[in-house]
């Protein structure tokens, strides 16, 4: 029974640590294409908070891909009138792990 203990806590210890490092290249990535110019993760900037999106999208499958959609071609009317600016370079490995990060509600390091 320790043994199992022991690996379980050493399992949860290398998965803290790699939640930080997606933590931190989330929100380089989101830095470096120009996110947090309109968004924040905790309140509504021009857009809304990366909470309030985790919220909306909790439980729904297909919030990824729309989501991806969503940033690579821009739009309104979801969150008001407010046009969202496509973001058709940032790539979508790097996407991924952007929304990955607002979707898990944005936690910070």
């Amino acid at each position: 029974m320790k043994r199992i203990f022991v690996i379980g806590a050493c399992v949860f210890s290398v998965g803290q640590v790699q939640a930080q490092v997606d933590i931190a290249t989330a929100q380089g990535i989101a830095s470096k294409n120009m996110c947090f110019s309109c968004h924040a993760a905790d309140h509504k900037v021009v857009g809304p908070a990366y909470r309030d999106v985790a919220e909306k999208y909790k439980g729904n499958p297909n919030a990824m891909a729309m989501l991806m959609k969503k940033v690579k071609n821009g739009g309104s009317g979801v969150w008001g009138t407010v046009q969202m600016p496509p973001n058709p370079g940032i790539s979508d490995t790097d996407l991924k792990v952007v929304l990955t990060w607002v979707l898990a509600g944005a936690p910070k390091q």
